[in-house]
Parts: structure tokens; sequence; C-alpha cells
């Protein structure tokens, strides 16, 4: 069964100064994921792998360098699915988890399949996973945007809700999906959540078939306005187009044309199939992304 990895770095509006520091950090985490792969690794390891790494990059939106909420907190979601067995592990509301990936995977093996706030964090420490300071993911352009544009609404418009307001880059998400060589797929996606968002506010990024979804025929991470993406479970519906005899390629481009259909907002998503087809589409901005099949000799990447 051949292997295959894709990753993506957010929809929305990257800087053109910073797409290709974008697609670097596509490329890396895509490698740390091909090369699980390739040793014979399981697809569920080779998204967390590939995850975490954008988790740890400052430039993307999950984990460090995530967006502060409109009170300038730290709001992480994750959700990760094994296609294989339906196992699901997601979390929402975390601020203290560098990693929230990884403690979307625990949730997983455990009786769970969500976790949110305090009790997510209460059973991070229980699984041996340490919280981290906030300062330690108070970090990167998002943040230093955050303090620009907070300095500057106190100053000019004090009575103003930060929410109420527009900002250049409405959401950013990652995620990763992938085929292994047992023919297993996995999905997994995590999010810092929109910039300034209203404090609680969980999009779809946790929610499986609407975030992330993976089972025999498909596997999806998304990235967009969250509503949306939840109202009409968009990456559950990526997977039924792959089951009706559609490409990765070609389900990605028919769940995005439904967003475009019956929502105003915009995202994109990101496909493997069950043959190692991989399949992208977005009607935002941008989208950074990188992937890998067998027979490339390194990553494909774009934006």
């Amino acid at each position: 069964m051949p292997s295959a990895i894709i990753v993506h770095g957010g929809a929305g509006a990257i800087p053109p100064e910073l797409r290709d520091v974008h697609q670097v950090g596509c490329k890396e985490a895509t490698l740390i994921g091909w090369r699980i792969l390739q040793a014979g690794g399981a697809a569920l390891d080779a998204v967390e792998a590939a995850v975490r790494s954008l988790e740890d990059n400052p430039y993307y939106n999950a984990g460090t360098g995530a967006g502060p909420t409109a009170d300038g907190k730290i709001e992480l979601d994750a959700g990760i699915m094994d296609g294989y067995r339906l196992d699901v592990g997601a979390v929402a509301d975390v601020e203290r988890i560098k990693n929230p990936i990884s403690l979307a995977r625990k949730v997983l093996e455990s009786p769970h399949v969500l976790l949110v706030g305090r009790g997510a964090e209460q059973f991070a420490q229980e699984q041996g996973i340490p919280l981290c300071r906030v300062e330690d993911l108070l970090t990167g352009p998002r943040y230093e945007r955050w303090l620009a544009e907070h300095s500057q609404r106190v100053k000019h418009n004090p009575g103003v809700s930060p929410w109420e307001t527009e900002t250049p880059e409405k959401h950013g998400t990652v995620g990763a999906a992938a085929l292994d060589q047992l023919g297993r797929l996995a999905a997994a996606t995590s999010t810092g959540g929109i910039l300034n968002k209203y404090p609680g506010r969980v999009g779809d990024t946790p929610l499986v078939g609407c975030g992330f979804y993976a089972d025999e025929n498909a596997a999806i991470s998304c990235t967009g306005h969250g509503e949306d993406f939840i109202r009409l479970l968009i990456a559950k519906r990526a997977a039924d187009f792959v089951a009706r005899g559609e490409s990765a390629r070609r389900a990605a481009e028919a769940a995005i044309a439904v967003l475009g259909a019956k929502a105003e907002g915009s995202g994109g998503l990101i496909v493997v199939d069950r043959i190692g087809n991989v399949g992208f589409a977005w009607n935002s901005q941008t989208m950074a992304y990188a992937y890998m099949t067998g027979g490339m000799e390194e990553p494909i990447t774009g934006v």
C-alpha cells in the first residue's frame, strides 16, 4: 500500500513576505510525518508528529504563536482521529498545553472523546503532560499584532468590543492527513482560534466531522470559518464524496463548493484517500500546504 501525507498551515490571508516561511514550515512537518510512514509507522503517529511540528512553529496559529482572545488569553483546540478504528480524541479551550494535539491523542487512547478547559488540563497532568506557562505561547507575529491592535483600540475606540472589529486574518489552523503502509488513514487538526475571538468561543477544529475526520475511505483536516464548517459538517462531507467514488482532489473541491454555495464563510481543507491520492482546495485568499506521496523525492509546497 502506498503511503501519503499532506499538511496545511491554515487558510486566511498570509502576508506575501511570510508565504515562503509558511511553506517551509509545512514542508518540514510533511517530512517529519513522511519519515514515520517510510519506517512502517502508523498514520496516527505521522499526523500527530506533523501537527506537533506546526504547533511548535510560532508562525502558525496553533500552540506556540497562537492568536490571543479578545481579553488576551490563550484558548487552544485540537482533534485527532484514527480512521481504522474510528477512535477520536479532542480537547478545547486549553490554556497551558504546549502541544494540544498530543493531549488530544491521549484523550483518543482513553474512554473519553472530548475534554475541555480545566478538566482537559487536569487530564494532561494525570497523563504526564506538563503544563507550560501561558507566556511561553504568547509569542510570534499574531501576538505582536494583538498587542499593537489592543493598544490602538484602547486609545481610539475604548468602547468597542474587539470581536466586533475586522482583522486581516480572520482564522488560521494547522492540520495533517495521512495513509500508512497498512492502509490505515488518520487526520489531525489544531488551532489557536480566531484572533481576538470572543472568550470561550470554540470553532470546528475539535469537533469530529466538522474540522477533522477519518474513516476507511479518507482522512480530512479543515481550516476556515469554524461556524460554517460546523453547520455543514465539511470534513464528513468530504469523506462521503470519496466513499461515492470521487478522488481526493475532487472530494476537496466538492466540499469547498458546498461551503461556498451554502455559507458566506471561507476556508479550505486537505484530503488523503484510501489509495494514497492527496487533494486540497480553498476559497480563502491563501492556504499554505505541503504533501508527499510514493515516488516523490521531496514534498511539493504551495500557498
